[in-house]
């Protein structure tokens, strides 16, 4: 009996981050909803820039190809079933903070895109890279509600208020 509970008391101590950040479930599952997309689209978009003589081509098609299978990875690891390592990264990569995801995404979006500049690399990547915007968006907190913005502008007014007052004062 003791010990299902203290189960139960280990797994909320080790919480992932996104729901210490106050990420919704619905945003969490947009994010992870855009990560599988974007892992499509850059799978899809990598076999097409691999159909070239192009070097530069090619190699911005592996490395989409690539991006794909670690977004998969990272954001649906069910999919990776095959691959023993799928739920240990997945596990570390829900550990990271919202604003790591980003970056990482992101950058794993730029560099096939810096590679070769083509149609097909720009909308392969589009939907990866807005995975990383949406990770980034929520590291960037709730907007602050009209009540609490106006309590803050009112505090800061009567501070601003009473220095010229002081000032004022000092003048006379």
């Amino acid at each position: 009996m003791s010990g299902s509970g203290g189960a139960a008391s280990a797994s909320v101590g080790s919480a992932p981050p996104a729901e210490e950040e106050g990420m919704t479930w619905w945003y969490r599952w947009l994010c992870r909803l855009s990560g599988v997309l974007g892992a499509v689209s850059c799978a899809i978009s990598g076999l097409f820039s691999c159909i070239t003589i192009h070097p530069l081509n090619i190699a911005a098609g592996v490395w989409m190809i690539t991006n794909a299978f670690v977004l998969l990875l990272c954001e649906a690891p069910f999919c990776c079933s095959f691959v023993e390592f799928a739920n240990t990264v997945a596990a570390k990569v829900d550990r990271l903070r919202s604003w790591q995801k980003a970056v990482f995404y992101c950058g794993m979006a730029v560099v096939p895109i810096i590679i070769s500049l083509t149609l097909t690399t720009l909308l392969g990547n589009a939907i990866a890279f807005a995975t990383g915007v949406l990770y980034g968006l929520s590291a960037l907190g709730k907007k602050g509600d009209a009540i609490s913005y106006a309590r803050i502008q009112q505090q800061k007014q009567q501070a601003d208020e009473e220095k010229l007052a002081e000032t004022l004062e000092g003048e006379l």
